[in-house]
């Protein structure tokens, strides 16, 4: 053979297939890479199955350290959720894998790089162009999307191969799964008025047979990252499977989502992120206390950015490193702790606090101790209004009817 290429490998269907396809068509010997961010799968098992398909050799990176802190912690801090729902859980996995990837092609001699990607969903553009940016000199194998075989001839085809594809040809569900939550799409689920049925979910109860007594928890943050779950320090990877377990156990973390794909289709997926959830919305509330009104307008623009940014596969790009540096820099004092309550499917923020906070009681209260100064009210109130009470007197109050569609309601009167 003439050379060498890296396939990252799930030990599914579609890789599965992949290597002796590649083997056949582009006479490479096969060098599989398999990554760990939180699967739970047997992975000596996993790469047995690759060196039986054909590979010459198969490697299994436990990448659960580097996931967790090099791509969650960052989206977590940015409140990155694509469309407000989406914690993006399966596209912050994609440059990982891409990175590793390139670095096993490096070590190994290898002129391509390989994956299972379909050609209509949005991980095909994370992994390309991740390897193009970080590996320009390799070539990219798509075996799915240049073979385009149905899933029933991809099963004839490692029937007659002599492959095992049990675990990739069950199910009516197409899922991915790792630390940051558990994606689900296909069958049913392709028709956006159907109800998910309750075989989709794995990580989550059925939120009306959760317990019935609510569960408390406390989480402590420094500069944004977790780093305590009910006072107990915790690695991040530690703490999220806790939460994970905690609160998919009262139902909190499912997302019915109709998305809007990169490469233009409406698709509707199906997402499970208990810890997610949790953290984000803990996260969120202690950014309330700590960060002022402009910081937070700011940054809530800014999240939706770098939320875009990761769903479009743009993790290493000069615009990733600017966005960076931004939220960097409102996490300098987002530190303490917030108080939640798990309970049947929801996660409600029962108490906040935090030594940087910016919130005095003194100034808030109504009670005896209140230090505002009201009489400063009238002239805060004469400047704030000077230029609407300028316009009002010059443009609405000479014509009444400018006015009107201010206070339109079903008795209004309407032109003729």
């Amino acid at each position: 053979m003439a050379g060498k290429v890296v396939l990252a490998y799930s030990g599914g269907l579609d890789t599965t297939v992949a290597v002796p396809w590649i083997r056949e068509k582009y006479r490479l010997d096969v060098v599989t890479l398999t990554v760990d961010i939180g699967q739970p799968k047997d992975w000596e098992a996993v790469r047995q199955k690759a060196l039986h398909c054909g590979a010459v050799k198969a490697l299994v990176r436990d990448a659960r350290e580097l996931f967790a802190h090099s791509l969650v912690v960052p989206a977590l801090q940015a409140g990155a959720l694509y469309e407000g729902k989406y914690p993006l859980a399966t596209a912050l996995g994609r440059p990982l894998i891409a990175k590793l990837l390139v670095d096993a092609a490096q070590d190994e001699g290898a002129q391509a790089v390989a994956h299972g990607c379909t050609g209509k969903g949005n991980d095909q553009v994370r992994i390309d162009l991740s390897v193009q940016l970080l590996g320009p000199g390799l070539k990219i194998i798509a075996p799915v999307r240049e073979w385009k075989m149905t899933r029933d001839e991809e099963i004839k085809y490692a029937k007659a191969k002599g492959l095992d594809v049990g675990e990739g040809s069950s199910g009516i569900f197409s899922t991915d799964e790792n630390l940051w939550g558990r994606s689900i799409e296909c069958g049913p689920l392709e028709d956006p008025w159907t109800a998910p049925p309750a075989g989709a979910f794995a990580w989550t109860k059925e939120p009306a047979d959760a317990p019935a007594v609510p569960a408390e928890v406390t989480i402590d943050f420094e500069r944004g990252v977790p780093v305590a779950l009910d006072g107990k320090k915790m690695d991040v990877v530690a703490l999220i499977q806790a939460l994970n377990r905690l609160a998919g156990e009262h139902g909190v973390g499912r997302i019915d989502h109709v998305e809007n794909r990169l490469i233009g289709i409406k698709s509707r997926e199906l997402y499970e992120a208990p810890a997610a959830v949790v953290l984000t919305t803990a996260h969120r509330e202690l950014e309330s206390l700590t960060l002022s009104k402009e910081q937070q307008r700011l940054k809530s623009i800014i999240s939706q950015h770098y939320a875009d940014m990761i769903y479009n596969g743009l993790w290493f790009t000069a615009l990733h490193r600017d966005l960076r540096a931004f939220v960097l820099s409102t996490q300098s004092h987002v530190s303490g702790t917030v108080r939640l309550k798990l309970h049947k499917g929801s996660c409600v923020v029962a108490g906040r606090k935090s030594p940087y906070s910016l919130y005095d009681r003194q100034l808030a209260t109504y009670d005896t101790g209140d230090q505002f100064d009201s009489s400063a009210a009238l002239g805060f109130i004469y400047v704030h209004g000077l230029s609407a009470r300028t316009q009002a007197a010059k443009q609405l109050l000479p014509d009444p009817s400018a006015s009107d569609i201010l206070l339109e309601g079903p008795d209004s009167k309407k032109g003729g």
